[in-house]
């Protein structure tokens, strides 16, 4: 008898270890960028590129896009169509890429305006949404891609 409820007490401990430990990996996967299994707010939205921090090219001459859907982000950066994945976290944290995109040619600016956006867009951290606008933040903080809201279709 005594053998069996010291077999009991070591189950019992080795279940206790097993809750705890699942526990301790949920919470912690709950408080980092990207392992959140949730929806966004950006989920069904669209947007249109407005401002960078890319000062020699400006935006409103290249239609540069960006969608919001099912753990994903797409649209068009200038001349190709691109998507990647979208890993939203705590407190607007987010985390992007990496990205694929179709492979056609276009006009030097329009590659180099397009080059710049996915690269700025892989950089982004967190983000802002505030009376129609969509702010992207890069790892300190700074500003680097501003979208307006673009109606659903």
């Amino acid at each position: 008898m005594a053998t069996r409820r010291f077999e009991r007490v070591e189950v019992g401990n080795v279940r206790l270890a097993t809750v705890f430990a699942v526990l301790v990996v949920a919470l912690s996967c709950s408080a980092l960028p990207g392992c959140s299994r949730g929806g966004s707010e950006l989920d069904g939205t669209q947007w249109k590129l407005i401002g960078w921090s890319v000062s020699s090219i400006d935006p409103a001459q290249i239609m540069i896009t960006a969608a919001f859907a099912d753990g994903q982000v797409s649209g068009n950066g200038g001349v190709n169509n691109y998507s990647g994945s979208f890993r939203p976290g705590r407190d607007r944290a987010m985390a992007l890429g990496p990205f694929v995109r179709t492979e056609m040619a276009g006009a030097e600016p329009a590659m180099r305006a397009e080059g710049a956006y996915l690269t700025l867009l892989g950089q982004a951290r967190s983000y802002r949404v505030e009376a129609g606008r969509l702010t992207l933040f890069d790892a300190g903080g700074n500003e680097v891609l501003s979208f307006a809201a673009v109606p659903a279709l």
